[in-house]
């Protein structure tokens, strides 16, 4: 499984619905509205490389409102999160 984080510079008008048409996008698993240069950050996930570039070229950047695109690629998950949800399953249990 690929993960990309794709920034995403909206234009101002679509600022207040852009984030969940950018949600709605198949292949997209989460959207943030962020502070910063950018307006919104889309998680993406996909199978293979052609996958990913057809879902932020096609999909992503053709969504009505977005200006400019810029994806990177991950090499590897580092997450906490995950860690403490796996070693909490059962922990509820008496």
């Amino acid at each position: 499984m690929i993960t990309a984080v794709v920034l995403i510079t909206a234009e101002r008008k679509a600022i207040p619905t852009l984030g969940e048409a950018l949600a709605a996008v198949d292949g997209v698993s989460e959207v943030y509205s962020v502070t910063g240069p950018m307006d919104f950050i889309a998680m993406v996930r996909a199978r293979e490389h052609d996958e990913l570039a057809d879902i932020v070229t096609r999909r992503i950047a053709q969504v009505s409102g977005v200006a400019r695109t810029q994806t990177h690629v991950a090499f590897k998950a580092y997450s906490r999160h995950d860690l403490e949800a796996l070693f909490a399953i059962g922990a509820d249990r008496p």
